[in-house]
């Protein structure tokens, strides 16, 4: 069984691994997700691409349990995600796509808000705990800082940092790259493949960032109008024949559409 090295102690705890089962949700007439099923092995990085309304981001919520699903059923670690239970036994940390942030907050006291409330260590082990995810993430610097005082980059990494004070053994992340420069992009892409490679969390990303599933992903699903075209590795998705995965790999433009005609005059 894969194991997550807890970063903060000598201890071991499961990967947690995530089975979907034939999902489907609707929202009224609209059928969001249509009949998805997929595994995520325990310490597995899966990554999860689509076009923009594609219905990664509801996928999402219902493996963290923030969505019930019209048919079909989401387990993460055996357990139904949508039970109360699961939540406490499983510890899932989730990345989401602005940080989430509090403004009024030290970067410190972000990162310490989840062990203070749920009261899992005395204020030196909350401490230690702080120090060492701003270490694994080379942020030691920010710790007194307020997050309007980092830049965008920076504000990614925090709230990354405070997932792993949670120790999780499933670790989320909603468009981790979105908003950033190439360079910062690629430290983000980076970071998640370290984590993996270092403290096996099973990681799940959301993202329309095609250089980093390529790069970082074990394997890679491609979702279009809710439906999952495509589970490969990267290594055979750059080789697909299917037409739907060569053009949202290899976007082209075609300037002689009349519409770029209009920009023109």
């Amino acid at each position: 069984m894969s194991t997550t090295r807890n970063p903060f102690t000598s201890e071991e705890s499961p990967a947690a691994g995530v089975v979907i089962e034939d999902l489907s949700k609707n929202f009224g007439d609209h059928e969001v997700l249509k009949h998805i099923s997929l595994r995520v092995e325990p310490g597995e990085i899966f990554v999860l691409m689509g076009p923009s309304g594609s219905g990664k981001s509801v996928l999402l919520k219902h493996i963290v349990g923030l969505e019930e699903a019209t048919s079909g059923r989401v387990l993460v670690d055996c357990r139904d995600a949508n039970n109360e239970e699961t939540r406490e036994k499983v510890r899932m940390a989730l990345v989401f796509q602005a940080g989430a942030l509090f403004n009024s907050m030290t970067v410190y006291d972000n990162l310490a808000l989840y062990p203070r409330e749920h009261r899992i260590a005395t204020e030196a082990g909350i401490r230690e705990k702080v120090e060492r995810a701003l270490q694994i993430l080379s942020l030691e610097d920010t710790a007194s800082k307020f997050p309007s005082e980092l830049s965008g980059g920076m504000r990614k990494r925090v709230a990354i940092a405070r997932a792993l004070v949670m120790e999780p053994q499933l670790l989320l992340y909603d468009e981790p790259t979105s908003e950033l420069d190439p360079v910062m992009a690629a430290s983000i892409s980076e970071i998640i493949g370290t984590l993996r490679d270092e403290y096996h969390v099973t990681s799940i990303v959301v993202s329309h960032d095609r250089d980093l599933a390529l790069s970082i992903a074990d394997r890679v699903g491609l979702l279009m109008d809710g439906e999952l075209i495509a589970l490969e590795t990267p290594t055979e998705m750059r080789a697909s024949k299917d037409p739907r995965v060569i053009d949202f790999l290899n976007p082209r433009i075609d300037v002689k559409n009349p519409r770029f005609k209009k920009l023109e005059t």
